[in-house]
């Protein structure tokens, strides 16, 4: 079988709804609240590339020293990199071997243009299958299910707000919970590198992030198909490199949000999450190798350079362990190698990679202790490709 149309690209219908920029911008006290670019150069350390983003943020995850910055608070809608958020609110609550049905009901609301995974009405899938729909395809399909098994797409936006002010991303306003451009909904650079830092705490999230292909469903059958993940620096596709260590996160277009992305990689040793908005050069990959760009930056840059700011670190709760922010850290938190690797061409995923253990629960990549961090903080869809290309459709 075929996959299914509408799971990458930027056709889609969402520049019909108007006001998608428009937020009241939380207040902030932060060492990262300036407008413009953030780095302090030094003569050991190198230049930074050139960046037409509108916002991005190099940040070393081990130590949470966010190494350069642009406009990290600057209100702006995320699309699908939004997901991420849906992801850290409602991955905990099922068990990946549950099995759902899927139903008319699960699937209303979708709005037209959406990316879709391919789920098909009165068929089973495990919770697994639908987490697959939601990390590679950016399938408006698997989130409207998995916020119907949640509770509802009104509830699921509620709890997502709330996960927000947990971690600390006051930026963020959630109108649609699988960040297709909605009136009023808008994150930031900021918000949406606490997301990702916040997501590589948890092992599924980790492994959906990273995962380059699956088979949905992924028992097999007679009406599975092959999904890859829109994510053209993690997989290589549309005349993008895949990039070296690259873990993964997630990736994102509409028409307002341009492309959006979530960037982390590891290299000997050390894990570097880049985030980026909007970039403004107009190239058909350039929210790709600008991201590229500055995690290779960041590479050569991180052992010297002087910090911008430091991002809290990030222990699970002693009632629900899920992640939430500590101001202050008394000690470093201790690394532990898990495992995760995705998969190669027709190969299930192995897993091997790192998570950072806190207070016994699985815990953050990195190399060292998240480190002692002074913080005072204080926002969404669809995945991938930066220009239109023949072979997509659908916001992601």
């Amino acid at each position: 079988m075929p996959a299914p149309a509408a799971a990458d690209g930027p056709h889609g219908i969402d520049d019909l709804r108007p006001a998608a920029h428009t937020a009241d911008p939380a207040e902030a006290e932060s060492r990262l609240d300036g407008r413009g670019v953030r780095f302090r150069p030094r003569p050991d350390v190198p230049e930074l590339p050139e960046v037409t983003a509108l916002s991005w943020m190099v940040t070393d995850l081990a130590s949470g020293k966010v190494l350069a910055a642009k406009d990290v608070h600057r209100p702006l809608p995320p699309a699908s990199t939004l997901k991420t958020l849906f992801a850290l609110t409602v991955l905990p609550k099922f068990s990946q071997r549950e099995v759902h049905t899927v139903s008319l009901e699960d699937l209303a609301g979708i709005e037209s243009g959406s990316s879709l995974a391919g789920l098909r009405e009165d068929m089973p899938y495990q919770v697994a299958d639908l987490w697959h729909g939601v990390f590679l395809s950016s399938g408006s399909d698997a989130v409207h299910t998995l916020a119907s098994m949640n509770g509802g797409w009104r509830k699921t936006i509620d709890d997502m707000q709330e996960t927000a002010r947990r971690l600390g991303a006051r930026d963020t306003r959630v109108a649609s919970a699988d960040g297709f451009d909605t009136p009023g909904q808008v994150s930031s650079a900021y918000d949406l590198t606490l997301f990702g830092q916040a997501g590589l705490t948890n092992a599924d999230f980790a492994h959906f992030a990273s995962t380059k292909r699956a088979q949905l469903p992924q028992e097999g059958g007679p009406d599975a198909f092959t999904i890859q993940n829109t994510n053209r620096l993690l997989v290589g596709s549309h005349g993008v490199r895949p990039y070296d260590g690259l873990i993964g996160v997630k990736n994102g277009y509409t028409t307002h949000a341009g492309n959006t992305l979530i960037a982390a990689a590891r290299r000997d040793g050390r894990t570097l999450l880049v985030t980026l908005m909007n970039p403004q050069s107009g190239g058909r990959n350039a929210v790709y190798e600008e991201t590229r760009a500055l995690l290779d930056w960041g590479f050569e840059a991180a052992p010297t350079a002087a910090a911008v700011g430091v991002l809290p670190a990030m222990e699970p709760d002693e009632l629900t362990s899920a992640p939430r922010p500590v101001a202050h850290r008394p000690r470093p938190v201790p690394l532990h190698k898990a495992g995760i690797a995705a998969q190669t061409d027709g190969v299930l995923f192995r897993r091997n990679w790192w998570f950072l253990s806190a207070a016994g629960a699985v815990g953050v990549i990195g190399a060292a202790g998240l480190g002692t961090a002074l913080w005072r903080r204080r926002r969404t869809a669809r995945a991938t490709s930066p220009g239109p290309d023949p072979s997509e459709s659908g916001p992601v």
